[in-house]
């Protein structure tokens, strides 16, 4: 036997065992190559479901650690419903600390909402909670834990809840795609690290090589963006260079593999389930029809590439006629690394792992200082920047200017305030500015429905996302949520517009739960429907909301630590006479 075929056979032994290793604590649906959710065997159906949540171990890519799972598996089991049916879900808690699960984007009674401290008290060691609800919608949507950062070591699963009449999306095959970050030091040890040093893991600062190459600013830059304490290259707080990034618990090595049959229309449910990471998703040589947004069905619009935050779900539709392998890549926004799974149509296809891209770098426009179209003192609107212009502008405008957002609480949390946010929804995301490529974006997302509720807001609300990124501090409008932040109440029904404005220079994807609200893009009746939103740097984001659900209800950032270290608040639904 040759030396090469060799290599090749104790690759491909070595490929074999890592998938039965991984088959052990895979479930069904994200084992490799599954032909797709054709019946569902494998998924948790019916009226009473139940789940047990305990601690496991889990390894990938040579790292490994402890683990959070539920049923023995990482991700967890993937629960199928019936839109109108009714579920019991019976939750037992075989952890040494309290747990909980939030069923992501459905809507539920507060009380099933699985939030410890705002829905309900969180479930104990050793208690059983059941979640009892009916299922009053259709989509793509997730579970996952609500309890000391439970979600980041393996506590999430997907759920698809098929609709009770027609799906207006045909397709042939479909498959769940989880995306997901890991690390095996643990959450606590990270957010620790990043409130010693706030940059720690990012291992692509600029360089004097990056300099004299032309790639990164230039020395003029530089001086400026650090007169002002600002890092350009500050995109992910956590990065490739401890995480794994994983499709459906695999890695790149791995090599998750979904089937197909040439010329069928397939179905991929996209849930981005990671910790911190928002993805760049795109599959090379196959255009993609995104046909849900969040759960939500909206005018089918073909795109290359889009970008997932953390918390949102994309379905789309691809129609490979080829019979070869096709590559899923999902790259972190910062290009600090990537995942790579394969469509196939059999096993033991690899498709192509694409190098990382040039990273990106933040601009005056991720500070809420976007000149371009400003008559800058030299005669006429500038189409470029200017960094020496910009920086004497941003020190004009004093970039702690109260006056710009009154309500906020100014303090050592708050470090910036955008002089000019900017509703960004049609801006390609952070990353995909120059691609070649068609991107797709906020403002490319129409619901494929009018909606029904068409009056007009009664009231406006503007709610600052504010941060200390140097001293890893985040929160709301200058107040974090264990500083006694007051509620935000609305009244039952009642129309309200929201501005949500980032005063910060990294995308927060904000979720709020028991609601969908309608993003105001200007497709006025087919405003896309949503209940995550990812707020680009410097910009600004409006929905429409209908506060039809009573109760209470968490309101947050939904990178990990950003929540965890403040960047939430309770929204309250209230009969006008206050009544819950």
């Amino acid at each position: 036997m040759s030396g090469l075929h060799r290599r090749e056979l104790l690759h491909g032994l070595g490929m074999a065992g890592g998938a039965f290793a991984l088959s052990r604590f895979v479930p069904a649906w994200a084992q490799s190559g599954t032909s797709g959710l054709v019946s569902s065997p494998e998924a948790l159906t019916g009226e009473n479901i139940a789940l047990t949540v305990s601690e496991g171990h889990f390894s990938t890519g040579g790292r490994s650690a402890h683990a959070v799972m539920i049923n023995g598996t990482l991700p967890a089991p993937l629960i199928r419903l019936k839109e109108g049916q009714n579920v019991c879900l019976h939750v037992t808690n075989r952890l040494k600390e309290d747990t909980s699960i939030h069923w992501h984007g459905l809507i539920v009674p507060f009380q099933m909402d699985g939030v410890p401290g705002i829905s309900f008290p969180g479930i104990r060691p050793g208690e059983t909670f059941i979640y009892d609800f009916p299922v009053r919608q259709s989509g793509t949507y997730w579970y996952h834990s609500h309890s000391g950062m439970q979600e980041a070591v393996g506590h999430y699963g997907p759920i698809v809840i098929d609709p009770a009449g027609l799906d207006p999306v045909q397709a042939d095959r479909e498959h769940v795609i989880v995306l997901s970050d890991w690390s095996p030091l643990h959450p606590h040890v990270l957010l620790k690290r990043l409130k010693q040093m706030s940059g720690y893991f990012n291992m692509q600062k600029q360089t004097l090589a990056g300099l004299l190459a032309g790639k990164d600013q230039s020395a003029r830059e530089r001086l400026q963006w650090g007169a002002m304490r600002m890092d350009p290259t500050d995109i992910s707080d956590v990065t490739g260079s401890t995480y794994s990034f994983l499709v459906n618990g695999h890695g790149t090595a791995e090599n998750w593999t979904g089937l197909f049959t040439p010329g069928e229309r397939v179905r991929l449910r996209i849930i981005n389930a990671s910790a911190m990471t928002n993805f760049n998703v795109r599959l090379p040589g196959l255009p993609m029809t995104v046909v849900q947004c969040d759960g939500q069905h909206v005018q089918p619009v073909e795109t290359d590439e889009f970008q997932i935050g953390v918390a949102e779900t994309y379905d789309v539709v691809i129609r490979p006629n080829e019979a070869r392998a096709y590559g899923l890549i999902a790259e972190a926004v910062d290009r600090s690394g990537l995942v790579r799974a394969t469509l196939a149509p059999r096993t033991g296809m690899v498709a192509e792992v694409p190098e990382l891209r040039q990273r990106p770098l933040l601009g005056m426009k991720d500070m809420g200082m976007d000149m371009s179209g400003m008559d800058m003192g030299h005669g006429g609107a500038s189409g470029h920047s200017d960094p020496a212009t910009e920086g004497r502008a941003g020190h004009s405008m004093k970039m702690r200017d109260k006056s710009v957002a009154p309500q906020v609480r100014m303090g050592p949390g708050v470090a910036t305030l955008s002089p000019m946010p900017m509703d960004r929804t049609a801006d390609r995301p952070t990353g995909l500015e120059d691609v070649s490529h068609r991107v797709l974006t906020y403002a490319d997302l129409k619901s494929l429905l009018p909606h029904k509720d068409r009056r007009p807001p009664t009231r406006t609300l503007d709610i600052h996302l504010t941060a200390n990124m140097e001293r890893y501090m985040w929160s709301f409008d200058g107040v974090k949520l264990s500083d006694g932040a007051e509620p935000i109440a609305f009244r039952h029904m009642e129309r309200v517009r929201v501005n949500l404005i980032n005063d910060t220079m990294m995308p927060h994807p904000i979720h709020l739960h028991g609601h969908f609200f309608e993003l105001v893009t200007g497709a006025d009746e087919h405003n896309p429907l949503k209940h995550t939103v990812n707020v680009l740097p410097g910009g600004k984001v409006s929905f429409d909301l209908t506060a039809d659900a009573l109760g209470d209800w968490a309101f947050h950032c939904h990178m990990l630590m950003h929540m965890h270290s403040g960047m939430m608040r309770v929204v309250t639904v209230r009969h006008d006479a206050g009544t819950p």
